[in-house]
């Protein structure tokens, strides 16, 4: 037979024409029988080239070629996966007439299978005149489609197989029942591989049966079925390879069940894999997970030769652990080693930086992953949006989700929780809607990222909408989606549907129960312990969320028992000890409940940590019982400790400083202020302006406004309307709220709370009426009760006695009494003895034990003369044993506070300050002084 031009011209191009003279001119071959000898030798001894040459000096010779010259070439194409070759072998088959022979067309069914021309492979099959071909030619095909990412077809072709009829369904072998296990563990059909894994005898049950059993289980997330296939994998005396115990701690890793991982690390040292790039990985990951991270090192220091994928690993333990410090650390070794750095390097790095709030380093690393043209990868883009939404610089995250070309689910679920964590519901519903106007169906993720922001701002309808959604994506039961579903109706007060939710879902966990538990907190607390006991007998541990969710209701007598008991429940479980969420929310029950000493002996307790945080809740709940020198001391103590204070901190500190009118103090946390570079945070510089105004030191609350570079929220705003209105300037109050409205600020109630108070203090009745009006009619704003007091006050403190009384008859709530304290102060500046009397009767009658309109009315009846009233009320406050609170100054000298009550002489200084004043008042009786000060001399 003449060989074809296109055989011809394809060995010639691949160098087998010319080499087949020299390879064969050693031999001697007569019949067809020698050349399939010769090329049978050469396959079975992996010599593929030297297949290929002998073929070639076959068909040159006068021998013909058979359908075993054939098939060997045709399964040598296979191996080395030459399609084009192969191709070229067929025409020749075609050409001999030799195309049903069953071996060509097993062979070709395996070299079409093997290159994935799944066409032409299926083509040979169904053209067949009936499915006889060997095992070897069936498992070709559904290897094939199982490869090709086709496994239904793979079974349909099993099915086939099985059915082919007496004498026709050959008996599968090892490699056939692997293949088909493939495509059934594909399929996630992972009943139906089970049932065919037992038809399997068990000699026949080799590593590769057993390796696809438990990662098949494992990558489903049967973590435990995966271990108890490993484990029935060891009694049957099957010994493990790679793959076997990499799985099997990946499923280890996923449970953290340590005492199984320390077993099968036991068989990795004995089987010689420790040193095993792919066995070590998944042993640093699994003692991740179970938080044995000096275990995990000394995994990754003993890997001699160490690849990316290792040390990736290691970061990625790091990253999850939380340990920042360390991932920075290795990220600079790895440079320094000159290990390639691919994505999931950068992308373990971003996670770091987002889950700590690492804005600057996090934006280092963009800038590097600029200059290594990562920006087209889309895991990295996905990390940068993570990244910078974690860590509050939406404007970025935004950034760069608009500048991606590739948007998968995972952007957009980062950018929709990006949003929802810093409160921008109004962006993550848009944000949602334009994800599904792009086709990308909702994951649990994005779902439950929705539902949460429903919950937050108590939109109800919108909530239902998104619960219908979850019901057609058939995620309502989902551990994610339901439990947010749950939280969203609990938060929206719709406690039963939560309920019923729960109810619904197919089995309890912890989280699910938890989102109840806070439901239930708020409105009844003794329904959210019987879940707690409920959650208890299922077996179930209560997490640190659980606890806290019920620490925040104990706040104030009787709950705060109740929070105590919790407390116990806590340290016996061994929740506390390390952990820094239940230590602040334990801290800030006993503040709440005005429980100092509690509060103290509890932190002491954390000794090891002593978080910004918990240093934080300490000094703030000092503040808010209003032990402001204790406060300060705390600060100073956090400062020796050498523990850094975050935003919250100076503003906590600077409010302390503002209610003792501390200017010393301030102005040095102010120093700290500018060189930690928080001059630059908004909320921080207002707590500054809102320190230097209570201090009386306008000039400076002034200039740190002035200062302040971006003025976007209302608060940095209301800070200098108010600062400027409690020290009388009432002009400067105004123009600084008109250059509000101006920069599209919208006021709130506290802006208008100022502003009224600016025109109170300035006489300004007319403007104060005006924007009263405004506030409630231009914007809205439903007036509170200090609204109307400081109405109140601007008019009767200028003498609008009637009008004021009026205003409050016709108030739709009940009158306060701050209301009516404000109305008799006008009235005993005005001597209006008859609206006094009634306010001071208002007033006692809501505050029987209150001093003040005892006081006032007893001063205002002196002033007209009439003694006998006055002398009266003196006698009703003695009867009642109603106590006037005595008058206190205070005087910071140096960096003490000296604290002076009237008839107090507890002083230590009490002898000399008494010298001093009977000194001065001698001086101010001197009859040589003036009333300018100035002495007349001779």
């Amino acid at each position: 037979m003449r060989v074809s031009v296109g055989v011809k011209c394809l060995l010639r191009r691949r160098g087998y024409w010319q080499s087949q003279s020299r390879g064969m001119k050693h031999y001697t071959v007569k019949d067809g029988k020698s050349w399939n000898s010769l090329l049978c030798m050469y396959s079975s001894h992996g010599l593929l080239e030297r297949v290929f040459q002998c073929y070639a000096s076959c068909i040159n010779s006068a021998h013909l070629p058979d359908q075993f010259t054939f098939a060997i070439t045709l399964s040598a194409c296979a191996k080395l996966e030459n399609v084009e070759l192969g191709r070229a072998v067929h025409c020749c088959v075609i050409k001999r007439g030799l195309e049903s022979s069953s071996f060509c067309q097993g062979a070709l069914i395996h070299l079409y299978a093997k290159c994935h021309s799944l066409t032409c492979a299926r083509t040979i099959f169904d053209a067949a005149s009936s499915p006889h071909f060997d095992t070897v030619s069936w498992t070709a095909l559904i290897s094939g489609y199982v490869q090709g990412g086709l496994p239904e077809e793979a079974l349909h072709i099993f099915d086939k197989m099985r059915n082919s009829g007496p004498g026709g369904y050959p008996i599968p072998d090892q490699v056939a029942f692997v293949t088909v296990l493939n495509a059934y563990i594909s399929l996630g059909k992972l009943d139906d591989a089970c049932q065919w894994f037992e038809q399997m005898q068990i000699p026949t049950r080799n590593v590769v049966a057993w390796n696809v059993m438990i990662s098949g289980h494992a990558k489903r997330g049967h973590y435990k079925e995966a271990v108890a296939f490993f484990h029935q994998m060891s009694k049957h005396g099957v010994k493990s390879s790679r793959s076997t115990l990499a799985s099997v701690l990946s499923a280890i890793a996923s449970l953290a069940t340590l005492d199984h991982g320390l077993l099968v690390h036991a068989q990795a040292i004995k089987q010689g894999f420790e040193s095993s790039i792919y066995v070590a990985s998944s042993l640093i990951n699994m003692y991740g997970k179970c938080e044995m991270l000096d275990a995990a090192r000394q995994v990754f220091d003993a890997i001699p030769h160490k690849n990316t994928i290792v040390w990736n690993t290691m970061l990625g333990v790091y990253s999850q652990n939380g340990y920042l410090s360390n991932v920075m650390e290795l990220f600079l070794d790895m440079t320094a080693w000159g290990v390639h750095l691919d994505e999931f390097t950068y992308t373990s790095i971003l996670s770091s930086c987002a889950c700590f709030e690492y804005l600057e380093i996090g934006r280092q690393l963009h800038s590097t992953i600029i200059k290594k043209r990562f920006t087209s990868n889309l895991c990295i883009n996905n990390a940068l949006i993570d990244m910078y939404a974690k860590a509050g610089a939406l404007k970025e995250a935004s950034k760069q989700f608009e500048h991606m070309t590739h948007r998968d689910h995972i952007s957009w679920n980062a950018i929709v929780v990006g949003y929802v964590q810093e409160e921008e519901e109004t962006g993550a519903f848009s944000l949602f809607r334009r994800m599904n106007l792009h086709g990308i169906v909702p994951d649990e993720v994005s779902l439950a990222s929705i539902l949460s922001a429903c919950g937050n701002v108590k939109v109800l309808a919108a909530g239902q909408q998104f619960h219908c959604l979850s019901v057609k994506l058939g995620l309502e039961t989902n551990l994610f989606a339901g439990s947010s579903l749950i939280d969203m109706y609990s938060k929206c007060g719709a406690i039963q549907d939560a309920c019923k939710i729960y109810s619904s879902m197919p089995e309890r966990s912890v989280v699910s129960m938890n989102a109840l538990i806070a439901g239930y907190a708020l409105k009844n607390t003794k329904e959210a312990i019987n879940i707690l006991h409920e959650m208890q007998i299922l077996g179930l541990k209560p997490s640190e969320i659980t606890f806290a969710s019920l620490i925040d209701v104990c706040k104030g007598y009787p709950k705060v028992i109740l929070g105590m008991q919790i407390h116990c429940a806590t340290v016996k479980r061994g929740l506390l000890c390390g952990s820094e969420f239940l230590g602040t929310s334990l801290l800030g029950m006993y503040m709440d409940s005005q429980r100092l000493a509690d509060a103290n002996i509890l932190f002491a307790e954390f000794s090891n940590l002593k978080s910004t945080i918990m240093w934080t809740a300490l000094i703030s709940g000092h503040t808010q019982n209003q032990c402001c020198d204790e406060a300060l001391n705390l600060y100073q103590e956090m400062r020796d400790n050498n523990i850094l204070p975050d935003q919250a901190t100076f503003v906590t500190v600077l409010r302390a400083c503002a209610l003792l009118s501390s200017l010393h103090d301030g102005r040095e946390i102010h120093s700290l202020i500018f060189h930690t570079g928080f001059d630059l945070d908004e909320l921080t510089c207002s707590a500054l302006v809102d320190m230097y105004a209570k201090c009386g030191d306008v000039k400076s609350a002034v200039q740190v406004f002035e200062e302040l570079a971006i003025k976007k929220d209302v608060i940095s705003w209301n800070s200098m309307i108010v600062g400027f209105a409690k020290n009388g300037y009432a002009e400067s109050a105004l123009k600084v709220f008109d250059e509000m409205t101006q920069s599209c600020i919208t006021p709130d109630d506290v802006t208008f709370l100022g502003v009224l108070t600016a025109c109170s203090h300035a006489g300004w009745v007319y403007e104060g009426r005006q924007i009263f009006d405004v506030m409630v009619n231009y914007y809205g704003i439903e007036p509170r009760v200090d609204h109307y007091a400081c109405m109140v006050d601007l008019l009767g403190r200028w003498g609008f006695l009637k009008e004021a009384e009026e205003f409050i008859d016709k108030l739709e709530v009940e009158p306060s009494a701050m209301i009516w304290a404000n109305l008799l102060g006008a009235c005993r500046i005005h001597g209006d003895e008859k609206r006094g009397q009634r306010a001071a009767k208002k007033l006692i009658k809501l505050e029987p034990q209150n001093s003040s309109p005892y006081v006032l009315l007893s001063n205002m009846y002196a002033a007209s003369g009439n003694w006998d009233e006055a002398r009266s009320l003196r006698r009703t406050m003695i009867q009642k044993d109603i106590q006037k609170m005595p008058g206190c100054s205070w005087i910071v000298v140096g960096q003490k506070t000296n604290l002076f009550v009237v008839g107090d002489i507890s002083h230590p200084s009490y002898d000399e300050i008494s010298q001093a004043l009977k000194h001065l008042t001698a001086l101010i009786k001197d009859s040589r002084f003036q009333d300018d000060g100035i002495a007349q001399v001779g």
